[in-house]
């Protein structure tokens, strides 16, 4: 439905500048640059109240800020800018369908904008098609599963083409099971339909499925934010750590590099990562507890393309419902190794016990020490 013209795949399409929102003179968001890319999902990741749906209710232009601005395509716009809203669609934690058919509801935008009817009825079956609800039209919205009801959401939003996609939680109301299979639907759909989009949540597991880029929030602010794969693996932040399930990055030095693996120092040992940074760099270094392997130092390591393997010890083991969270230490390096209840039964897991954590050169995430911004 979008008649702007074509963008370079990257460029940024939303760009907001300076932005703050208060409420009652009490400041909810403060925020002072944020973008949307050209053809990527952009997660906004943080704890209830951080402010994450309100910067998105301001990029989407459905709140004006108490400062700064939004542009579109370099283009300042605002909350009554007609044209700039009609290149977008939302997407919300409640689906919102309303008495009728699947067809009907998935159409509603169609027959505001005017889109003539036969036209409306090829529209409706492609989105349904792209959402994997391919011949549903006449059934009843009301009687759907929440899954599908959801998926009626988004074919809602997707059959106006937008330019950009908002989704505010779409799944956090979902049972487990059905949001577990949901979220990597999205994440596929969102890819092949290469919309813009940003995706507001609070879950992490969530955010690192769908996005290209995230955002952490807290208390109004972006603390962290880049590469979904940097952002979730090497945290800068006490806090950031701490909200993403891991320990604090290790501070270390590249000793030496070859075909693509580095040789990191780092207190003493030496730590194998995949990146094309040169020796001599300062790097942090992130290793996500669910890429760590242990073994009983006494038990026979099987054959492992595993780079690492470092002795470590048990400082403290923290129940996480079905796993276990184990800190680890040795030689003031401390990593963390998430493992199922059963294992750490088996393994005998307890303060001071020794293991060995095995993980591999391409599990390691790596930032340079100099030009990451420091999380609050």
């Amino acid at each position: 439905m979008s008649d702007s013209p074509p963008r370079p795949s990257g460029m940024p399409v939303i760009s907001a500048k300076g932005i703050i929102v208060r409420y009652h003179r009490r400041t909810v968001l403060d925020v002072p640059d944020f973008d949307l890319r050209d053809g990527e999902t952009h997660a906004v990741l943080g704890p209830s109240g951080s402010g994450k749906s309100t910067l998105m209710r301001v990029v989407g232009l459905l709140e004006r800020p108490t400062e700064g601005s939004v542009s579109l395509d370099g283009v300042a716009v605002d909350v009554g800018d007609r044209r700039a809203r009609l290149s977008m669609a939302a997407v919300f934690q409640n689906p919102y369908l309303f008495k009728g058919t699947v067809e009907q509801n998935v159409a509603y935008g169609l027959a505001l904008r005017r889109v003539p009817a036969d036209e409306r009825d090829d529209c409706v079956a492609r989105a349904l098609d792209r959402v994997g609800l391919a011949g549903t039209q006449r059934e009843s919205a009301l009687r759907l599963s929440g899954g599908e009801a959801q998926r009626v959401a988004l074919a809602r939003a997707l059959v106006l083409e937008p330019r950009i996609l908002l989704l505010d939680e779409p799944l956090s109301y979902l049972d487990p099971l059905i949001k577990r299979r949901l979220v990597g639907d999205f994440s596929e759909i969102l890819a092949a339909e290469g919309v813009t989009a940003l995706y507001v949540t609070h879950d992490q597991d969530e955010a690192m499925v769908v996005a290209d880029r995230v955002s952490i929030m807290r208390e109004g602010r972006i603390v962290r934010s880049g590469d979904v794969d940097e952002v979730m693996g090497v945290p800068t932040s006490e806090w950031v750590a701490d909200f993403i399930g891991m320990d604090g990055s290790l501070c270390g030095r590249i000793t030496t590099a070859k075909e693509g693996i580095a040789e990191i120092a780092i207190e003493g040992l030496l730590v194998y990562a995949c990146t094309d940074l040169q020796p001599g760099a300062d790097v942090l270094v992130g290793i996500r507890p669910e890429d760590v392997t242990l073994f009983r130092t006494a038990d026979g390591i099987p054959a492992s393309s595993a780079r690492n393997q470092l002795h470590m010890r048990v400082d403290t083991i923290e129940h996480m419902g079905s796993t276990e969270r184990v800190s680890l230490v040795t030689n003031g390096l401390r990593l963390a190794a998430s493992v199922s209840r059963a294992s750490a039964r088996e393994l005998g897991l307890e303060r001071g016990v020794e293991v060995i954590a095995l993980f591999k050169a391409t599990a390691v995430r790596v930032a340079p020490a100099h030009g990451v911004p420091a999380g609050v």
